[in-house]
């Protein structure tokens, strides 16, 4: 770290010591399909060309932020051998791992239970495993703040400052400025947006009030579970449970008895729009590029941001030629791709699919998805 650097990076409280921050890290990423697959989901994977996975990314970033020992992984059981891999600095008794998928709220209250039990008065900061984020001492700065917030008693979030009109992130729309709560950038958070069409987000981006929501959550462990309680009791009561079981003997059985029945359901309908609309939930505003590289088109626009050119290349040893092309080529194979006047196009070569689309529809890569799954082709998924 630089000297400059050294200089912005936030300054250690006791609020920031007691932090731990959690990766969830599950979802196959199907918009990345056939690329991202059941066994290889996208966060193990290096979409970036920076040799490393989003997963190990993400980990190098949150490393100034805290240390080792307080950084806990929630994963699948398919996927422990791979992050365990990935991440060997991984302390055993930081590994979650889930039998079956059940969405968000199952996965980040499971880790807030566990640390709740070990440390009543733990800070859990929750940071999703395949974002792409550049500005790491501007990340630290707006975790930063936020733990202050979350200090005060409030559920905090970070909202990125839209760069255009997406349409494919949801969006937090903030009220008044909280400098009660930290110095610069704390709002109040009146609503979360589900994902706009066009119009509704150039008007969000006009506007200026209304920030890309990135899916991170900080609070007081106790703080998320009890509000999450209140929509969902049972579901925490069960989380609770299995936490108070977990570092025991009995840790094993408690979980298989409890884990099937939890209810699948985002944290964003426990927790963060039940906050919102009850006053307690405020958003750090931060000023960092992030993208959560959700399809092919997002994954094109990132390689060739500030490059001459404009078809992106992703694979070792690709061998891709073009002439008056533009889009992305994913090759996984020795083939040589070859394009003529092809704009915006999406091409991904694997050893056992070929998928040609555009960006325009990369969004709808899904829709293939979902029908192999219907039609018996579960095994290329």
């Amino acid at each position: 770290m630089t000297a400059a650097s050294e200089a912005l990076s936030p300054a250690r409280t006791p609020a920031l010591e007691r932090l731990t921050c959690v990766i969830p890290a599950g979802g196959v990423g199907s918009r990345l399909w056939p690329l991202s697959r059941a066994n290889a989901p996208k966060f193990l994977l290096d979409l970036t060309g920076s040799g490393d996975s989003l997963l190990r990314a993400t980990w190098d970033r949150l490393s100034p932020v805290t240390p080792a020992e307080r950084v806990m992984v929630v994963t699948g059981n398919a996927h422990r051998a791979s992050v365990t891999e990935q991440l060997p600095e991984l302390l055993a008794q930081n590994l979650i791992t889930e039998s079956e998928p059940k969405d968000s709220s199952a996965a980040i209250g499971l880790a807030a239970a566990i640390l709740e039990t070990r440390d009543p008065d733990a800070i859990i900061g929750s940071f999703a495993a395949d974002h792409v984020i550049r500005g790491d001492v501007l990340f630290q700065r707006a975790v930063s703040t936020a733990v202050q917030a979350a200090d005060q008693g409030y559920i905090a979030t970070i909202g990125i400052h839209p760069s255009h009109p997406a349409t494919g992130f949801g969006y937090i729309a903030c009220g008044s400025a909280r400098g009660d709560l930290a110095p610069f950038d704390v709002y109040e958070v009146t609503e979360f947006v589900e994902k706009p069409d066009e119009a509704t987000a150039t008007d969000y981006l006009l506007r200026g009030s209304y920030l890309w929501n990135a899916g991170m959550f900080i609070a007081k462990a106790t703080v998320l579970l009890d509000q999450m309680a209140l929509a969902e009791p049972e579901l925490v009561r069960s989380l609770r449970e299995i936490a108070d079981a977990w570092d025991t003997d009995r840790g094993a059985q408690v979980r298989e008895r409890l884990w099937p029945a939890l209810p699948k359901i985002a944290i964003d309908y426990t927790v963060a729009e039940p906050a919102a609309a009850a006053g307690k939930m405020v958003c750090v505003a931060a000023h960092f590029d992030w993208d959560d590289v959700g399809d092919f088109a997002s994954v094109a626009n990132l390689l060739t941001r500030g490059r001459s050119s404009d078809l992106a290349v992703l694979g070792d040893g690709a061998q891709v030629l073009s002439d008056a092309s533009s889009g992305i080529v994913v090759s996984e194979s020795d083939r040589l791709v070859a394009l003529v006047g092809m704009e915006d196009v999406v091409v991904v070569d694997t050893a056992d699919v070929l998928l040609v689309t555009s960006k325009s529809r990369a969004q709808d890569v899904k829709n293939l998805v979902n029908r192999m799954r219907l039609t018996g082709g579960g095994h290329l998924l």
